[in-house]
């Protein structure tokens, strides 16, 4: 792959007049790094906010080394005001998928400091990618919201193209949820809740359902158990559809509390929806995502969201919305393809 990115043989280190140092992100740097988050999230995605534990991943995860995949910008004063990052898909079987994570504080943004923090991760990306030996085909990845203007202008000076968009939808729990059945051709289906029991189960239908999705790899061990293990993931919300001891379908939720302050409403968010290929066709969808908003206003939550590809091949945007779900924001995905 090294011919095709054409990666910097170094890439340089990020410079800018007002950011005094630059350096890799250490976990002594957490406390000011989830700060710094929260600053973004407020502008940039005003009606969720990124749990601390999903910062701390940087630090967890075996597949991220913060010395190569992280810089962390500091004034003269010791201030944090810039996080440059990416990730590295850790399934690379069919794919090598590289993600820029990057922010910078919204009281120091338009001075040219996201132009030199996704420089540095795009190079950095590109040379995470010539690294691979396989021949298989390469990725960077930018996601921003269809507001952000300047996100989406960064992208496009980098020369990465907006390829897919994505749409946040919200259900009202107040109004009437639809009863769906189960296929009554199928009488072995069951709805679960799900439990430690089905967590590798309900891991291999989700590698097998998002397997014809776009951008989508298989999930392996470690980040799935980080997923399901999580403290915003909720058994007691999170539905499956199992045959047998198969799960073939689901529909998994979380619920970050830190999020109704912003919102102004308690919510679940669905954080997962799907569906192995041979079964589709048989509305388990709909059944598993109703079973999923019973719950969740059983729980005396008064909202569920959750995003999804407008051009999902299943169809999935025009059956939530069937279900009562109604389109808020959007997300574009700008892709760099080698």
């Amino acid at each position: 792959m090294s011919e095709r990115v054409g990666a910097p043989e170094t890439v340089a280190e990020i410079q800018h007049p007002d950011v005094a140092t630059w350096r890799p992100a250490t976990r002594a740097d957490l406390d000011e790094m989830v700060v710094l988050v929260d600053a973004c999230d407020r502008v940039d995605h005003p009606t969720w906010l990124t749990p601390r534990e999903d910062v701390e991943e940087i630090f967890e995860l075996s597949h991220i080394d913060p010395e190569r995949h992280t810089r962390l910008g500091f004034t003269a004063d010791g201030d944090l005001v810039a996080m440059a990052g990416i990730l590295v898909h850790p399934s690379q079987d069919k794919h090598v998928y590289v993600y820029c994570t990057g922010m910078v504080h919204p009281g120091w943004r338009r001075r040219g400091i996201g132009t030199e923090v996704l420089r540095w991760e795009y190079e950095t990306a590109q040379t995470e990618l010539a690294r691979t030996e396989a021949e298989l085909p390469g990725a960077i990845f930018l996601h921003a919201y269809e507001h952000d203007a300047d996100a989406r202008a960064l992208g496009a000076r980098r020369g990465m193209p907006e390829e897919r968009w994505f749409t946040t939808m919200l259900r009202d729990l107040s109004q009437p949820i639809p009863d769906v059945p189960l296929d009554a051709g199928s009488p072995g289906l069951r709805i679960e809740t799900f439990g430690p029991q089905w967590r590798d189960p309900t891991r291999v239908a989700r590698n097998d359902a998002f397997r014809d999705h776009w951008g989508s790899l298989e999930t392996p061990p470690e980040r799935w158990e980080r997923f399901v293990g999580g403290a915003q993931f909720r058994d007691d919300l999170s539905r499956i559809v199992v045959d047998g001891d198969r799960v073939v379908a689901m529909a998994l939720a979380t619920v970050n509390e830190d999020d109704w302050e912003v919102q102004g409403y308690t919510s679940a968010y669905v954080a997962l929806i799907g569906v192995v290929r041979d079964y589709r066709g048989r509305r388990l969808a709909p059944a598993v995502i109703t079973a999923l908003l019973n719950a969740a206003r059983d729980a005396g939550l008064e909202k569920v969201n959750l995003d999804v590809d407008t051009e999902s091949p299943t169809g999935a945007n025009s059956l939530y919305g069937r279900l009562g779900f109604d389109a808020t924001d959007r997300e574009v995905a700008m892709v760099s393809r080698f």
